[in-house]
């Protein structure tokens, strides 16, 4: 095949970057990379607009470092919030991937990022809170706070019959104590009665006998 070199105008993922000299397939350039104005014909004319080109890589180098700084900043203090279903056991059903991660930063903070720059070992498969890696820029890299909640509602647990009775029977035994103790002072206030009365009968007057006449 063909090839054929190029000057390249624009960064190209895979290929290279603004003032780059690459070879490439010539169909590939000819159908491609000319007509989408990301590349010119490395010819001795257009070497004369490598430092213009040169130029312009390093501006465009320059915002994106400044724009992933602080996208870094502001994704570093956010907390994703996921969720996903799971058993009655807690264990997740499937897992949370990058591409979840990506989905969820744009539905919850509109930040649009390509889940090929969230760096995870491997999927995460349990509930709670992670730390993943986000690698921004070659120079920028953050971490993202995720908490993953359960999407399953749980039922509460029954209550157990008779448990209520047990805590209504206990006020009649209250009562039952305390009525003996009613029984107890009522024959004293009875005997106290008797004491009183005799306390209060007036003295008999002596019999006085009748003198013969």
């Amino acid at each position: 095949m063909a090839k054929t070199q190029v000057i390249l105008t624009h960064n190209v993922v895979g290929l290279g970057a603004e003032s780059d000299h690459v070879k490439v397939a010539a169909g590939y350039a000819r159908n491609y990379l000319f007509p989408q104005g990301l590349a010119i014909p490395l010819t001795a004319a257009n070497k004369r607009r490598l430092e213009a080109l040169r130029q312009r890589r390093a501006e465009r180098e320059a915002h994106e470092f400044n724009t992933m700084s602080e996208l870094a900043k502001g994704l570093s203090k956010m907390l994703l919030v996921l969720t996903a279903k799971t058993g009655e056991d807690g264990k997740m059903f499937g897992s949370i991937t990058a591409g979840a991660i990506a989905d969820g930063l744009q539905h919850q903070f509109d930040v649009v990022l390509d889940k090929k720059k969230i760096h995870l070992d491997h999927p995460l498969r349990a509930l709670g809170e992670h730390e993943v890696e986000l690698r921004l820029h070659p120079e920028v890299t953050t971490t993202l706070k995720i908490r993953i909640d359960s999407a399953t509602p749980h039922t509460l647990p029954l209550e157990i019959p008779g448990s209520e009775p047990k805590a209504k029977e206990a006020a009649p035994g209250k009562a039952r104590e305390g009525a003996p103790a009613k029984g107890r002072e009522a024959p004293r206030a009875k005997e106290a009665a008797p004491a009183e009365a005799k306390k209060e009968r007036p003295p008999r007057k002596p019999k006085t006998e009748k003198k013969a006449e």
